[in-house]
């Protein structure tokens, strides 16, 4: 069942959905399925839309990891130029098949129960199921497939929505519109903003010039009280998987708190 609501939160809510439906990442459902959602402020005044889906994904196959560690750029030759792209709203843009749509539905009470609940159910890949992020890493393996097999003499790291490639030269402006051009073929869109053509590059957690690679500086966030700050441990828990030997096993009490 859906959990009550405040006025406050209501409202937000229904600006949320009406966002989301207008972007086509909602729909109207008749599902028989219901999950709970609710909203949280963020640090910038704005409102964030959240899925509670632990129920569905109790009783949902895990698919496992594609890629169980993350790529480390010691390996990128000394001198080499890169650019670092990253993906805008990456599981807003996979599309969610129709026949699993229903199993991703929420309801938005009314106001004093003045009239029905309104269903809706996600058309794209929902934030918070335990599949995404593989379904993601598959998914972006294969919109890079055709730039791996036309440019073999480029490096290409791929971690979730962090793309770094790196070659002896590069004509930067050609390549980032190629790179982007052959992205969007599968509906993936670059963050124009977040592009990296220059040393200090950032890169999962690193700081990498044209010689040196050194982990960022890394403050843990020690007073957890709030989802968002679980949210920021479990990334920068990530973060030194590599270098302080954190397992699957030592991960997963965090993991569950999500």
């Amino acid at each position: 069942d859906q959990w009550p609501l405040s006025y406050e939160k209501l409202s937000h809510l229904n600006e949320l959905v009406d966002d989301q439906l207008a972007k086509g990442h909602l729909e109207k459902s008749v599902s028989p399925w219901n999950t709970p959602v609710f909203v949280i402020p963020k640090k910038s005044g704005k409102w964030r839309l959240l899925h509670d889906l632990r129920a569905i994904n109790v009783v949902m196959e895990s698919m496992g990891a594609l890629q169980p560690g993350m790529p480390t750029p010691t390996m990128l030759p000394e001198n080499w130029e890169i650019i670092i792209i990253d993906l805008k709203d990456c599981f807003f843009t996979i599309p969610l098949h129709p026949q699993d749509r229903a199993k991703f539905a929420f309801s938005v009470p009314s106001l004093n129960k003045q009239e029905p609940y309104k269903r809706y159910q996600w058309t794209v890949l929902p934030q918070r199921m335990k599949n995404s992020p593989t379904i993601c890493q598959y998914y972006v393996a294969w919109a890079l497939t055709p730039v791996r097999q036309a440019h073999p003499e480029w490096i290409i790291y791929h971690y979730m929505n962090d793309i770094l490639v790196a070659s002896e030269s590069f004509v930067f402006r050609d390549t980032i519109n190629y790179l982007s051009q052959q992205l969007a073929t599968a509906g993936l869109v670059v963050a124009p903003e977040k592009i990296q053509t220059a040393p200090v590059y950032k890169y999962l957690g690193l700081s990498i010039t044209d010689s040196i690679v050194q982990p960022q500086k890394l403050r843990l966030t020690t007073n957890v009280v709030t989802l968002h700050d679980v949210q920021h441990l479990v990334r920068d828990l990530q973060w030194l998987r590599p270098y302080c030997g954190i397992s699957n096993e030592d991960l997963s009490p965090f993991l569950q708190l999500l």
